[in-house]
């Protein structure tokens, strides 16, 4: 098991994040949507490029990307894969169909309007899912973890790439000052990766800081068996 005691709560840490909702979370994205590629496409590419290669290598052919955005990551997947996009904004997802047919990528089977926290799939409706830099967006992080488990079958695989936040030194102060912030931005600088799920009780397969600088995490893990079908029959 990786270890995964990267940082304290926000709580922990003696300040409180602004909080986010859908509205905010939506508005946040529709500003952001026309020049989202070219502000933040390079700094988020290696991870992005990291996350998708992870994928491919993995079994299992459903597979879920959660926050899909503007499409960037998609002509990366393997062409067998049978892909689902699903974002909470309209207008990266008219970006991300512009992408699918210019490259014509026909293994997207689908990009769809849709509440990550809040998921209208099945249970187990994915072999696979995946989140690039959408934790710290939403507005309750262990939601969409509870909602990827969920549709995501027992021993399937889930991945998130992430900025998590420091546990001190500069970066700690600058994700501090930068924490009231978080609203207007549409996510939190000042994440944790306890915000996401509890760690003592989750089994991390790997932990893998991406560049440029380690800013963004890798972290990959198995769907667990028994908490899904425990899950699944309440």
């Amino acid at each position: 098991m990786a270890d995964i005691g990267l940082a304290k709560g926000a709580e922990e840490r003696g300040h409180a994040r602004a909080a986010l909702d859908v509205d905010s979370v939506r508005d946040a994205y529709r500003r952001w949507a026309s020049v989202y590629d070219t502000v933040f496409g390079g700094v988020s590419g290696f991870g992005r490029r990291r996350a998708v290669a992870a994928v491919n290598r993995l079994s299992g052919v459903r597979v879920l990307e959660v926050g899909v955005g503007t499409g960037l990551a998609l002509p990366l997947y393997r062409r067998d894969l049978q892909v689902v996009g699903i974002d909470l904004s309209r207008e990266m997802l008219q970006k991300a169909q512009q992408r699918v047919a210019a490259e014509r990528l026909a293994n997207v089977r689908g990009l769809v309007e849709m509440d990550a926290e809040r998921m209208a799939f099945e249970d187990g409706a994915f072999d696979i899912a995946v989140a690039m830099f959408t934790a710290s967006v939403v507005p309750d992080a262990k939601k969409l973890f509870a909602e990827m488990s969920r549709v995501v079958r027992p021993g399937g695989h889930m991945l998130f790439v992430n900025h998590f936040a420091a546990e001190g030194g500069p970066r700690w102060w600058i994700e501090r000052a930068m924490a009231p912030l978080s609203r207007r931005l549409g996510w939190h600088p000042d994440f944790a990766l306890c915000d996401l799920f509890e760690p003592e009780t989750t089994t991390v397969e790997s932990i893998e800081p991406c560049p440029p600088a380690g800013i963004f995490t890798l972290v990959q893990m198995r769907n667990p068996v028994v908490a899904t079908q425990a899950l699944a029959a309440e």
